[in-house]
């Protein structure tokens, strides 16, 4: 299938479900063929449990990997779509995987999970003082923005998530507590361990910060900053328009301009966050593949 003309933007779409698959593997190569005769980019998880990801591609493109999806049983998508002015991706992969976002503790997101909150909703519950608010990304997103009074854990990666929750959540079993991330997808399975650990009042946001920025006009929103996106836009803010932010590709931290005019900052070697975490024998070897991309050789 053709690429999008100049003029149009590619359509970028976020999709996952929980669903019980049979056969996941069988899936996995029907949607990479699939995928690659329609020229998409972006990567698929397909798990047992279900399937999560995010392609871009022409808008006709990505209209039927949707269509193909909902033929295939998948009629409960969480699906959102936004517009890049480049393709945000280099390849497209379907990966199979044992979880469709690794948490790496059983819980049951089909059977139990917590409360949803539209956008409107969530801007309520963010008002009750009562309320504790977790953010449940990693640190480098939530760098990037995040509500306001939200509690960042600091973790390096969801599989962390269930350790901080035993630490710091210990005792607040009876406490109201909304969780958000980036789509939706890891407040499914954060809400499950929590009411699988005996919570009992526990939230989360429908659709995730990127329904909540298409939603909510920028008057009347709680957020701060923009919201870091795994693809090569980097960040999006209201009205799920590109960011600003520029990704470190040593470390993966989203930059503002003005920490890209930090003194460690080299474009595709390292930032002030990495400077001090990689050899001089790794930065020449980034500055050999940045050179690498820059002249078209990748």
């Amino acid at each position: 299938m053709p690429e999008p003309h100049p003029a149009e933007p590619y359509t970028v779409a976020a999709l996952y479900q929980f669903r019980a698959l049979p056969d996941p593997a069988a899936l996995r190569e029907e949607l990479r063929a699939l995928g690659e005769q329609l020229g998409l980019c972006g990567t698929l998880i397909v798990a047992p449990e279900g399937i999560n990801g995010t392609v871009a591609g022409s808008a006709a493109a990505v209209a039927e990997l949707r269509a193909f999806l909902l033929a295939a049983g998948f009629e409960q998508m969480e699906y959102k779509e936004s517009q890049a002015s480049e393709q945000p991706f280099k390849r497209f992969k379907v990966r199979l995987k044992k979880e469709i976002v690794t948490l790496g503790v059983p819980v049951a997101p089909r059977e139990r999970v917590g409360t949803y909150l539209d956008p409107h909703e969530w801007n309520a519950l963010l008002a009750d003082p009562d309320v504790l608010v977790v953010d449940t990304r990693n640190r480098y997103e939530v760098k990037a923005g995040t509500f306001q009074g939200a509690v960042d854990p600091e973790i390096d990666s969801f599989r962390e998530f269930p350790a901080w929750v035993d630490e710091h959540l210990s005792g607040a079993e009876g406490k109201k507590i909304a969780m958000f991330c980036t789509g939706g997808i890891r407040c499914e399975k954060s809400t499950s361990l929590l009411l699988q650990k005996g919570f009992r009042d526990v939230f989360h946001l429908r659709g995730g910060i990127l329904k909540y920025l298409e939603d909510v006009p920028e008057s009347e929103s709680r957020w701060d900053g923009e919201c870091f996106v795994f693809d090569g836009r980097v960040t999006v803010g209201h009205g799920l328009r590109e960011g600003g932010a520029v990704m470190c590709h040593s470390c993966g931290w989203p930059l503002t301009t003005e920490e890209r005019q930090h003194p460690h900052f080299e474009e595709g070697v390292s930032c002030e966050h990495c400077f001090h975490r990689t050899t001089d024998a790794q930065k020449a070897a980034f500055r050999d593949r940045q050179r690498a991309y820059e002249t078209g050789q990748r």
